[in-house]
C-alpha cells in the first residue's frame, strides 16, 4: 500500500478538523512514530479548546428555574428567572430583585426553585440565606438531594472582546423546563455608576451609587427577564465568570420583550464569591 505524503499545510487543516481529544492523541502517535517535528510543535502549541456543546452538557444540569409556589394559587408554579447550584449543590445563587415581593401567606405562598425538563417539573422549597441588594444577589438554600454544581471562576481575569455563553430560561416554564443558552461576547467592562452630566443632577440616590460603585460586564447579547440569574460560563472549562442582571432598555419595560437592545449587564463573580463568604464564612 503506498502512503500519501502530505504537506505541512496540508497537514494542519486535516488536523484542525478533529475533535480535541482525537488532536491529543494525533500528537502522541507522531511523537512515537518519530516523523516530522515541524506539524508535531505546531500541534503541540495550539491551545486545547473544548468543545461549547460538551461544556454546555456539564453546565445545564446545575441551571434551575427560581420563583414562588403556591399549592392553593392558579398558576402554582410562577417561575420568573433563573439560578444555578453553587457549594454542596444545596444552595443557589439568583439576583436578589426577582424574591423583592412578599410572600402571600393566604396562598401560602414560598420561593421556589424549579427542576427537571420539558414539562416534568419537581419544586424545591427555598429559603433566603443572603443578598447583595446593591449588586442584586441572591443566596438560596434548598431541601432535597443536592443538585450538580457549577464552577465559580475568577472574575478578574475576564478580557474584553471574549466569547461568553449564558444558561437560562428567557421566557420562564411557557414552553416547558427548556433552557436556553446564548452566546455573548464581553463587550466591555464598565463601572455600574454613570456620573451625571452636571453636578445639579446629583441626587441622594446618584452618591450612594458613586460611593458603592462596582464594575459590570456588559454583553452584546440579546437577554430577557426570565433570564435574570443566569450564569455567564466560560467555552472552556464551564466556570462561571458573571450573573445575568440586567437588559439595557430603550424606552418602556415592555419594549425588552418587544424590541430588546442587545445589550445586556452581568454582575462579575467575585461579588458571588464576596456574598457567600458573607454568608457561610469558609464557604460551607
Amino acid at each position: 500500500m503506498k502512503c500519501l505524503s502530505l504537506p505541512p499545510r496540508e497537514l494542519y487543516r486535516i488536523c484542525m478538523m478533529l475533535p480535541c481529544r482525537i488532536r491529543r492523541l494525533a500528537v502522541l502517535l507522531v511523537c512515537k512514530a518519530r516523523t516530522s517535528r515541524v506539524p508535531l510543535l505546531f500541534l503541540v502549541c495550539l491551545p486545547a479548546h473544548a468543545d461549547v456543546a460538551d461544556t454546555l452538557l456539564q453546565v445545564r444540569p446545575g441551571v434551575v428555574g427560581v420563583g414562588m409556589f403556591a399549592p392553593t394559587g392558579s398558576p402554582r408554579a410562577n417561575l420568573q428567572g433563573t439560578g444555578f447550584a453553587v457549594l454542596d449543590g444545596r444552595h443557589v445563587v439568583s439576583c436578589a430583585h426577582i424574591f423583592a415581593r412578599p410572600l402571600d401567606p393566604e396562598k401560602k405562598e414560598t420561593h421556589a426553585v424549579f427542576i427537571g425538563h420539558d414539562r416534568q417539573m419537581a419544586v424545591r422549597r427555598a429559603e433566603i440565606v443572603a443578598t447583595d441588594r446593591p449588586r442584586d444577589l441572591v443566596l438560596l438554600k434548598i431541601t432535597g438531594d443536592p443538585l450538580p454544581v457549577l464552577k465559580l471562576g475568577d472574575s478578574t481575569q475576564a478580557r474584553e472582546g471574549s466569547q461568553l455563553y449564558f444558561t437560562g430560561y428567557p421566557i420562564g416554564s411557557v414552553l416547558g423546563l427548556n433552557p436556553s443558552t446564548h452566546r455573548a461576547g464581553l463587550a466591555a467592562i464598565v463601572p455600574a455608576f454613570t456620573p451625571p452630566p452636571s453636578a445639579t443632577q446629583l441626587t441622594a440616590r446618584a452618591l450612594k451609587q458613586a460611593r458603592d460603585g462596582y464594575e459590570v460586564f456588559a454583553l452584546d447579547a440579546i437577554a430577557y427577564p426570565g433570564n435574570s440569574g443566569s450564569p455567564v460560563w466560560h467555552p472552556d472549562t464551564g466556570e462561571v465568570l458573571g450573573v445575568v442582571n440586567s437588559v439595557y432598555v430603550k424606552g418602556a419595560k415592555e419594549v425588552a420583550l418587544s424590541a430588546p437592545s442587545g445589550i445586556t449587564y452581568a454582575i462579575p463573580v467575585r461579588y458571588v464569591h464576596e456574598l457567600i463568604e458573607r454568608a457561610l464564612p469558609g464557604g460551607r
